[in-house]
């Protein structure tokens, strides 16, 4: 062979290895990869990563977006809100005569009030075991129609729960101590008259606005009350007169079904010549202010008249539907004065029942000033009407008249 073709064929076999050597070099990551899986799930485990971290950020974003405007919501939005409703109507015949302004007087002191009587009461409860509650009321009993009025706002009552045995009261308006005192028992829930169905008449006083606080240890658990008050301005009189009254009450649970409470209210009433009203909710506080003329001290509103009462109650539930109570109370302002009034009662829910109450007022040990006496029998039609016919006998002084008496409640 020739050198010459020695020589090309050399050449061409050397190029063909550079260009096959080329090629390896070029594609090698790529075999590489192909062939190395591990490589592969690393590459993909560090993707992942990247994209759940970029997830997580955004959650935290959204989530303090979130917890910002729930902190600055209100604070009833997770409250739920409960309706009661009460309608209740009742009717008299009263077997005499004539009507004078006696005989009204008399009917208004037994406590018979004719007519419909509407309530609904509204209820949140928050703060675990705080409530506010509202109540509007429609009252037909002092209006000529017969159907009663408008609802109008009757009473605000906040009650706050700081532990199992101490909480506080605030009623900015409508407040009775009924509101403040604990309940001795359930007395006759279902009853014809104002005086047999409410115990003491100190229970029921209107009295404004009020703060207080409850306190339960043991058998015993107690009550203490502000109330405040506005009587306005007599007529051709530029004196304005407030009340202030100071009410308590200790309740004693002889046992499981038997209680025994004491309680009393303090009140006295301040009369000032600024006829100036500051607004609703704005009392003026006075203090004293020595006379540069004289060592004494003065008081702009000095008061101008007090009162106390005192009344002792018992409550005993025999059983479910079966209940005794009583109740007595007397004044300061007339030491023989004596009110009182026994109840007893049986009325169950599926079945017909009966109440009896007597009660009265002593003008010293052996004058009964006045006395009446009520019976009832209570049908129950399901769990939301009641119809209650009865008879109730009054005396007072001279005057004396038996009533038909026909009540019917219907709740919602």
């Amino acid at each position: 062979m020739e050198p010459v073709t020695i020589v090309v064929h050399k050449l061409k076999g050397f190029a063909k290895s550079t260009q096959e050597s080329a090629k390896g070099l070029l594609n090698w990551p790529h075999h590489s990869n192909r062939r190395n899986p591990i490589d592969i799930l690393k590459r993909l485990q560090r993707e992942a990563f990247s994209d759940i971290m970029k997830l997580r950020d955004r959650q935290d974003k959204v989530e303090r977006i979130l917890a910002y405007k729930s902190s600055k919501g209100n604070p009833f939005q997770e409250a739920s809100t409960h309706v009661k409703g009460k309608v209740d109507m009742l009717g008299a015949f009263f077997i005499m005569d004539d009507v004078d302004e006696h005989k009204y007087d008399v009917i208004q002191s037994a406590g018979i009030t004719t007519g419909i009587d509407a309530r609904l009461t509204f209820g949140t409860g928050f703060r675990e075991k705080d409530t506010l509650v509202a109540e509007f009321k429609a009252s037909g009993n002092e209006q000529s129609d017969m159907l009663g009025g408008p609802l109008s706002l009757a009473k605000v009552l906040y009650t706050a729960h700081f532990s199992d045995w101490f909480s506080a009261v605030a009623i900015p308006m409508g407040a009775q101590c009924r509101d403040v005192g604990f309940a001795a028992g359930t007395h006759q829930e279902r009853a014809l008259t104002n005086y047999s169905e409410f115990g003491p008449p100190l229970l029921n006083q209107q009295n404004g606005s009020a703060v207080g606080v409850k306190v339960r240890r043991a058998n015993i658990v107690a009550s203490f009350a502000q109330f405040v008050s506005s009587l306005g301005m007599p007529v051709n009189s530029d004196v304005l007169t407030r009340s202030f009254s100071t009410f308590g009450q200790v309740v004693w649970d002889l046992s499981r079904n038997t209680k025994l409470s004491l309680l009393g209210v303090h009140r006295e009433c301040r009369a000032s010549t600024q006829n100036v009203n500051l607004g609703e909710l704005a009392f003026p506080i006075s203090v004293p202010k020595r006379n540069r003329f004289s060592d004494t001290f003065v008081e702009e509103h000095s008061p101008t008249s007090g009162e106390r009462s005192i009344a002792l109650m018992f409550n005993s539930e025999l059983d479910d539907s079966a209940k005794i109570g009583g109740w007595i109370e007397t004044r300061n302002s007339d030491p023989r004065y004596l009110q009182w009034a026994f109840t007893m009662s049986d009325t169950p829910e599926d079945e017909l029942g009966w109440g009896l109450s007597l009660g009265g007022v002593l003008q010293g040990p052996k004058r009964l000033e006045h006395f009446q006496v009520e019976t009832f029998f209570n049908l129950n039609f399901g769990n939301r009407f009641t119809l209650q016919p009865g008879l109730v006998y009054v005396k007072d002084g001279v005057t004396q008249f038996p009533a038909l008496m026909l009540r019917s409640s219907w709740s919602l």
